[in-house]
C-alpha cells in the first residue's frame, strides 16, 4: 500500500480489516468542496502530520542524503542514532532559546 495522506475506499477497508482507526485526510474536488467540519478535521490531522514529517525532511538537509554506506548493521544503527541525537540536540536548542 503506497503512502498517502488521503483516504480511499481501499485504504479504509484495509485499515478496518487490520483493526486500525482511520485518521486520513479528506480530499475535495473542483465540483465537490469539503464541508467546514471536514476542513477542520484535515487541519487537525495535518498539524500532527506536518510536525512528524518535518523530522524526516530536516535530516537529509543537515546530514546529506539518507543513504548509509558502510559495513555492518551495528555501524548503521550507530550512525542513525547519532543523526537522531544531533537532530534532537538542535531541536532542543531551538525550543529552549525560544
Amino acid at each position: 500500500m503506497a503512502d498517502s495522506a488521503y483516504r480511499s475506499r481501499e485504504r479504509v477497508t484495509w485499515l478496518r480489516a487490520h483493526g486500525y482507526w482511520e485518521r486520513l485526510q479528506r480530499k475535495g474536488t473542483r465540483h465537490h468542496q469539503l464541508p467546514a467540519w471536514e476542513q477542520q478535521g484535515n487541519r487537525t490531522r495535518s498539524r500532527i502530520r506536518s510536525r512528524i514529517e518535518n523530522v524526516f525532511g530536516v535530516q537529509p538537509q543537515r546530514a546529506g542524503n539518507l543513504l548509509l554506506r558502510g559495513i555492518g548493521l551495528n555501524r548503521a544503527v550507530a550512525r542513525i542514532g547519532l543523526r537522531n541525537l544531533a537532530y534532537n540536540l538542535d531541536r532542543y536548542g531551538t525550543l529552549a532559546l525560544a
